[in-house]
């Protein structure tokens, strides 16, 4: 399907891998040009190359640390001029109240909380200036449904949900619109990450336990990256032109079963 999104330019962060890439492939295929901001350069130079040699589109690369608040704030400022902000960038650990202690607490908070509210600060001013653009916040279903075992990130998701629907309620009046995706499970390095620390915790027959964990998930298996790509690319096109302040799930009903 075409968007309509050809010639447009968008900032992805945390671009290189995960969902983050696949929103970038994503958009390249309907020909949209590329701003992808993570940490790792060679991760981002072997993303931008692949994206440019299939698609022909134009990719920067910004290797910034966003939890940084004047790199970040350089990176935003550098990239006002997009269409499309998709904030993206972030690594919340799991774990309980004792097993996140507060420095991790607030480095990955500065990361991906203040990241995305950071970023946005500059762009949607400028977005709010020219009287166009979409910006895409991506969070998760931790902000809907509870668990003290992933309370940090839980409690994160939670306030970037709020901050959606917040900001989202207010920006049509200039013309900007402000939405957001809440992926469930994703098949990415950082769930195989969390995956592999609660099978090492989980007593027993560690099979059994896996067999058990995937049987939750729809379809037994969690999403892949270009299934919440898709709802991404659709929410910058103008086909979503009457969405704003508003989280779109993406988790295979998994809510709706009671977070299972």
């Amino acid at each position: 399907m075409d968007l309509g999104l050809r010639g447009r330019t968008a900032l992805v962060t945390g671009g290189s891998k995960g969902i983050g890439y696949a929103v970038a492939e994503e958009f390249a295929r309907e020909g949209v040009n590329l701003h992808l901001a993570a940490r790792t350069e060679h991760e981002l130079a072997a993303a931008a190359k692949k994206l440019e040699d299939a698609y022909g589109v134009d990719v920067t690369i910004h290797p910034v640390d966003l939890s940084d608040r004047n790199k970040r704030d350089a990176l935003a400022r550098e990239c006002a001029h997009v269409d499309i902000l998709v904030n993206n960038a972030g690594a919340v650990p799991g774990g309980s109240l004792d097993d996140v202690d507060e420095d991790t607490w607030r480095a990955t908070w500065d990361l991906k909380q203040f990241g995305y509210v950071g970023i946005t600060r500059i762009v949607y001013k400028e977005m709010c200036r020219r009287k166009r653009g979409v910006i895409i916040n991506i969070v998760g279903t931790g902000g809907i449904v509870t668990s003290a075992n992933y309370i940090c990130g839980g409690l994160n998701n939670c306030a970037l949900i709020h901050f959606t629907y917040s900001l989202g309620g207010a920006s049509v009046r200039h013309n900007v619109r402000v939405c957001g995706v809440n992926p469930g499970a994703t098949e990415t390095d950082r769930l195989k990450g969390l995956r592999e620390k609660r099978e090492a915790m989980a007593e027993g027959d560690k099979e059994a336990w896996r067999q058990e964990l995937f049987a939750k998930y729809a379809y037994g298996r969690p999403a892949h990256p270009h299934e919440i790509s898709g709802m991404v690319a659709f929410l910058a096109s103008d086909r979503a032109s009457y969405i704003s302040g508003t989280m779109m799930t993406v988790d295979g009903g998994a809510v709706s079963r009671g977070g299972t």
